[in-house]
């Protein structure tokens, strides 16, 4: 799959949780992803300098960039659940990460210093780091060859899953 064809999917499959994303229509995706942070990562530090609190910029948290994150947030999750579908897994695995995540962010802080993180939240924060490696390698790896529980080979016309 190629780059143009990945992010068109990417957009047009937006809340599309069904069926099978190859391994070049998800990695293509990210690196869109990726490049489109720093440039509006790049825009926010520019724009926003001094009219936005500086420690929210330097995270990537700025306004264009938040709504970078909110328009992009489903499809995410739609084509994460594809990516593990077409390699035969469940998007249940979504859960090693995505558990822990949100967990930690409610056990963090005391009533004393909410921006303080507590034991709990670091060792669920190390867990869905944990849960991130986990999902990472299941991405990392090939296609189930054929049609498999959750629809056909995403790309058997063209030959195979290849970057």
């Amino acid at each position: 799959m190629k780059f143009t064809e990945s992010v068109k999917q990417f957009f047009s499959r937006y809340t599309d949780f069904r069926g099978r994303t190859p391994r070049s229509g998800y990695w293509w995706v990210v690196l869109f992803l990726v490049t489109a942070s720093i440039v509006i990562w790049a825009l926010d530090m520019v724009l926003f300098q001094g009219m936005y609190p500086q420690d929210l910029l330097d995270q990537g948290l700025g306004p264009i960039s938040l709504l970078l994150i909110a328009a992009t947030a489903i499809p995410n999750l739609a084509i994460g659940f594809r990516r593990l579908h077409d390699s035969g897994r469940s998007a249940w695995w979504m859960l090693v990460f995505l558990g822990p995540l949100v967990a930690s962010g409610l056990v963090t802080g005391s009533l004393d210093n909410p921006m303080e993180p507590t034991l709990p939240a670091i060792g669920l924060g190390l867990l869905a780091l944990a849960g991130g490696v986990v999902l990472t390698i299941f991405y990392l790896l090939p296609s189930t060859p054929g049609d498999n529980n959750y629809g056909p080979q995403p790309l058997s016309s063209a030959g195979g899953d290849s970057v």
